[in-house]
């Protein structure tokens, strides 16, 4: 997934003339593509991606287990509140996440491809509530999760 999406780098830039020069449809368009709402949307992907965009990126209860510990999708709306533009760039740049967040994906996206993302998500406010924290290796998680293979 993550390798289709880095091969779509020059479409997610030649969609901004589809966009107009509307930073917050953009921000949509590349969400979409990049596979955010696969993980940060509850239900998304069992719905064929035809859920609402006011039920996007409130995070998933749904953990990813592996030799990594357990992880979580994020709420993206809530997370975003609480940063500026240009602390989004920066944590875009150098965030180094568990699996399965494909963080690379944003380190290769364009700073106005990111400004685009932090707009879209602003646009939308925050909503939902904060997904479980990290559970270390070792530690059994409460929740749903998804188990991975450890080779």
């Amino acid at each position: 997934m993550a390798a289709l999406v880095s091969c779509n780098k020059t479409a997610g830039t030649d969609s901004m003339s589809n966009a107009g020069s509307d930073p917050v449809k953009h921000g949509e368009y590349l969400v979409r593509i990049t596979g955010c709402n696969d993980c940060h949307t509850p239900g998304y992907m069992e719905v064929d991606g035809n859920l609402p965009v006011n039920d996007w990126l409130t995070g998933s209860p749904l953990g990813y287990r592996g030799p990594w510990g357990t992880t979580y999708a994020i709420n993206l709306r809530l997370f975003m509140q609480g940063l500026s533009q240009d602390e989004w760039i920066a944590y875009a740049r150098s965030a180094r996440s568990r699996p399965p967040m494909p963080w690379y994906v944003l380190r290769d996206l364009t700073d106005s491809d990111l400004v685009a993302m932090y707009k879209f998500v602003r646009y939308l406010g925050p909503a939902g509530d904060p997904m479980p924290a990290y559970v270390p290796p070792g530690k059994e998680p409460t929740g749903p999760y998804v188990e991975f293979p450890s080779n």
